[in-house]
């Protein structure tokens, strides 16, 4: 059995911090891959500067040849353009899916047994574009959004509770971005839904600031987005995949009929292991909320027109 090897695609600062976490968790080899020539390598050769320290076995090497990937058991791809403050995720559609058409083709020729994860935005139609592009069976494809959305509610929900984050278990459906469907039902404190423990203008609330959770950063930055959340949510991500953990996490993911959604993808609990998408799980939802949930589908499928795939 070799060690496992994941390739990140981006170096900048969400591929950046996702190798640097998967390396100090020791989850395997990394080699980061970047356009930008000695952008990888610095970063590479800074974070094995840090080993000693930090007390991990685990190599990077940083690079710009696709060469160097061959053979990864899961790529990240995180490479794109990041929003700009005032910037639509639609404004970044045609330039990122140009992007990501030419990464998928040298990681797919390189790693033909990969699972590839996406991070690049706008998140579910680049995914949709992966999963065409690659030619792979759609478990193999999938991206990174619920995870961080839900991650985002349970952080708010957390701060509103005064209780520790981790005990929130959140679950937040559907797009990335304005079509989010938080499930405040599912959304539990030990066992207990916060339904029963917060008003529903509370949570409405929660809702609100999970939806706008990445322009809020966006906003406070100025010069940039998210990445230490985003990058936390792709690790976990990976660790079920490299792991064989079949954790239920929420995923965009290619649906076939679940939730009355079929030939897009959308995100929604999922349950990762070796082979990708082992499992697609149904959760129970409101009209309202699966209407929701029906409508982010539609949009993702008109942003997957846009590309005529």
């Amino acid at each position: 059995m070799h060690d496992p090897k994941v390739t990140v695609v981006g170096a900048g600062f969400v591929g950046a911090t996702t190798a640097q976490r998967l390396v100090e968790k020791e989850l395997a080899d990394v080699v980061l891959i970047d356009i930008v020539d000695g952008l990888p390598q610095g970063k590479a050769l800074d974070m094995m500067q840090s080993a000693p320290v930090e007390g991990f076995g685990a190599a990077i090497l940083g690079t710009n040849d696709y060469a160097d990937t061959k053979d990864s058991d899961v790529v990240v791809i995180t490479a794109g353009l990041a929003r700009k403050p005032g910037m639509s995720r639609d404004d970044l559609l045609f330039k990122n899916a140009e992007i990501v058409s030419g990464i998928v083709e040298q990681c797919v020729r390189y790693s033909p047994d990969a699972i590839l994860i996406l991070v690049t935005n706008p998140l579910d139609v680049m995914t949709y574009l992966t999963w065409k592009k690659s030619g792979f069976k759609p478990e193999r494809v999938f991206g990174m959004a619920g995870e961080l959305d839900s991650a985002r509610y349970a952080y708010f929900g957390s701060h509103e509770l005064q209780c520790v984050p981790r005990d929130v278990e959140a679950v937040v459906l559907g797009g990335h971005g304005d079509q989010m469907v938080p499930v405040p039902q599912w959304t539990k404190v030990k066992g207990r839904p916060i339904t029963e423990l917060l008003s529903a203008a509370k949570i409405e609330e929660i809702n609100q600031r999970t939806r706008d959770g990445g322009a809020e950063i966006v906003k406070l930055l100025k010069t940039g987005s998210a990445f230490y959340a985003p990058s936390s949510s792709v690790v976990r991500m990976v660790r079920s995949v490299l792991k064989n953990h079949h954790e239920v996490i929420p995923s965009c993911v290619y649906l076939t009929g679940q939730y009355g959604i079929r030939d897009v993808y959308c995100g929604v609990p999922a349950k990762l292991g070796r082979f990708g998408v082992m499992e697609i799980i149904e959760v129970e939802l409101n009209e309202e909320q699966k209407r929701a949930l029906q409508i982010s589908a539609e949009q993702v499928r008109e942003n997957c027109a846009k590309l005529k795939l």
